[in-house]
């Protein structure tokens, strides 16, 4: 049954929650119809100088940006620009790999879905190479040598290019079959946005979404806010032996190739004037920004994902968040996790952001809308039953699964119970809920991973965080 407002506890429960994971700063703004329902400031923007967090605080909003990507592509299929069913090299012909009749198969469909079948590689890594080399906290063991000297310096879109034909990969499979999370597709939609708009990716979106909508503290750089005050230091998670430090460390990552696929900077307030172009078919106020037709197009859920959600363009839809339609998207870069929700249905949209990784913003704005429709705060959408698996059973799921991009986990069975470690990360016990899907909390938020067989039913792949790994063989 739906509220008028979170429930009066979500303070103390988001409060906890914040201090648990010790994020210095966080805002999070609800709007009903387009008007603030309920508003949260947390913390702080600048923790040494106790400078308080505000709705108009810009952060980093990390992969939201795919979203804003995503409606210029529209724009401009409405403009007559382009169709999302042409191939990718008609609009850029140096993009290459060896399987060329599947090059020729991949349309902006499939970049917008992330189902071109590229797998996970180490590009958005060689994208912020100059920006992670020039960081003062980064330090380079000597012993170890320096890990991005293996990496390919990208600086452009045919940097980008080059790399992905260099990969060596083999593709995940026919284009529009297998999903897998890629910041590569995004970055060259930025690309095909510059040639077929002759302009760069970010003036496209600065005047044709950003200005429009009133966004008037959303930009790409921060130099462009000129003497506006009101950013977000950033901070990072550091060690001092066994005991975990907040580190400031106020050096944004770049990667100028990969703009269109993670580094807009924005407020909650512009924030909720964005997720007006869903909320309400393509409107932010007198602005028509997009048609309702290619909102429509935005929010089908093309590909399922995970267990329970599908992903749109740009976009991630869950078709049952307790009876009703979610949209959503989360970004986590270095000083950004962030979180956008949208039931249309209710006319209700939300902002949350934290200016540190690895922050529980996911997890406080779904329990916001859950709070909403009546819920408690910690409820989960997910429809799952746990199952009891065989010890032998159980053991089919062990092994080390890779990724190119350097993503790695390992499954072993202890006690009865399988666990997933991220090596040096984490390691977390899985519950099987059947179908090789399995259950995990992901800072609080459940979600679900899923094993892969091949023809011969046997466990090749592992989906983990909206990527696919491929299963190490033992030597």
């Amino acid at each position: 049954m739906k509220q008028e407002t979170v429930s009066k506890d979500f303070e103390q429960y988001s409060d906890d929650i914040l201090s648990q994971y010790n994020v210095p700063g966080f805002a999070m703004g609800i709007a009903e119809s387009g008007e603030f329902h309920y508003e949260k400031a947390f913390g702080f923007r600048d923790r040494e100088n106790k400078l308080p967090v505000s709705l108009d605080t810009v952060f980093g909003v990390g992969s939201i940006t795919k979203a804003v990507t995503a409606v210029a592509i529209l724009q401009l299929q409405e403009k007559g620009k382009l169709h999302v069913n042409d191939p990718v090299i008609n609009y850029l012909p140096a993009f290459k790999m060896s399987n060329e009749e599947q090059l020729e198969s991949i349309t902006i469909h499939h970049f917008l879905t992330n189902t071109s079948g590229l797998p996970p590689l180490p590009t958005l890594m060689g994208a912020l190479k100059r920006s992670i080399e020039s960081d003062p906290n980064f330090k380079v063991d000597p012993q170890q040598g320096n890990p991005l000297d293996a990496l390919q310096t990208i600086d452009t879109h045919s940097d980008l290019m080059d790399a992905i034909a260099k990969a060596g990969f083999t593709p995940l499979g026919e284009p529009g079959t297998e999903f897998s999370y890629a910041n590569d597709g995004f970055a060259l939609l930025g690309a095909i946005i510059e040639k077929v708009s002759g302009l760069s990716y970010e003036q496209y979106v600065q005047e044709n979404i950003l200005d429009p909508a009133g966004m008037h503290h959303s930009v790409f750089h921060y130099e462009d806010l000129e003497d506006y005050e009101d950013i977000a230091v950033l901070y990072e998670r550091g060690k001092d032996g066994d005991e975990e430090m907040i580190v400031k460390s106020n050096h944004p990552w770049d990667a100028p190739a990969m703009r269109a696929a993670g580094f807009l900077k924005s407020t909650v307030k512009d924030m909720l004037k964005f997720t007006e172009v869903i909320r309400n078919e393509g409107k932010v106020g007198d602005a028509i920004i997009l048609s309702p037709e290619s909102v429509k197009a935005m929010t089908t859920p093309h590909v399922s994902c995970t267990q329970d959600t599908f992903y749109g363009y740009g976009v991630m839809i869950i078709p049952d968040f307790f009876g009703y339609k979610l949209i959503h998207h989360a970004g986590d870069i270095k000083g950004v996790t962030a979180q956008m929700n949208i039931l249309p249905e209710l006319d209700l949209t939300g902002i949350s952001l934290a200016n540190i990784g690895e922050a529980p913003s996911s997890k406080l704005l779904f329990s916001a809308f859950a709070s909403y429709l009546g819920k408690s705060n910690d409820a989960s959408h997910l429809n799952v039953e746990p199952v009891n698996l065989s010890l032998e059973n159980l053991q089919e799921y062990e092994g080390t699964f890779m990724a190119k991009d350097g993503m790695g986990c390992v499954f072993k069975v202890e006690n009865n119970d399988l666990y997933m470690e991220i090596p040096g990360i984490a390691k977390t016990v899985l519950k099987p809920i059947g179908n090789d899907h399995f259950l995990f909390p992901m800072r609080d938020l459940d979600t679900t991973i899923r094993f892969r067989r091949d023809k011969d039913k046997n466990i090749h792949r592992v989906e983990v965080a909206l990527r696919q790994l491929n299963k190490v063989e033992e030597s």
